[in-house]
């Protein structure tokens, strides 16, 4: 799931842009175990502590949750505005991740405005097998994705 700040409620307006992901986010988090390990940077971290704690009891698993987005290059409305090269790397990323074998070009990575650091770190995990995918989107221009593996 995305560590985008619109899903903290200090962020939230009158109307949420975010809705649709919110909700997907939610779904996934309740989904997890007790035992969440995070995997994020510090942003992504600071989100995935409030989703968490949106949640009440959650089954007993061991469980991780992956913080992380694809480009924010994607359109020239998007926060680092339109990069060519952002659709390609977001496809890439995303076929990995649904395959469960996440590859990651750290330089682009870097290059784009993608959060990867917790993906990265997924690979550390094994082979998750074929993820099922709740959320794909770009809104804001940024690629947004949630995904589950269950192993």
């Amino acid at each position: 799931m995305p560590g985008v700040f619109a899903l903290l409620p200090e962020y939230a307006g009158l109307e949420d842009p975010v809705a649709g992901l919110r909700a997907a986010c939610l779904d996934a988090v309740a989904w997890l175990g007790r035992d969440v390990r995070v995997l994020a940077d510090a942003q992504g971290r600071r989100v995935a502590d409030h989703l968490v704690g949106c949640i009440g009891d959650a089954v007993d698993e061991p469980s991780y949750l992956v913080v992380g987005n694809g480009s924010a290059k994607r359109s020239e409305k998007a926060p680092g505005h339109l990069d060519e090269r952002a659709h390609a790397f977001d496809e890439a990323l995303g076929a990995s991740l649904r395959a469960g074998r996440p590859e990651v070009d750290a330089a682009l990575a870097h290059e784009l405005w993608a959060s990867v650091e917790g993906i990265a770190r997924m690979r550390d995990l094994g082979d998750l097998g074929t993820a099922q995918v709740d959320y794909d989107d770009d809104p804001f221009g940024v690629q947004y994705w949630v995904m589950r593996w269950e192993w």
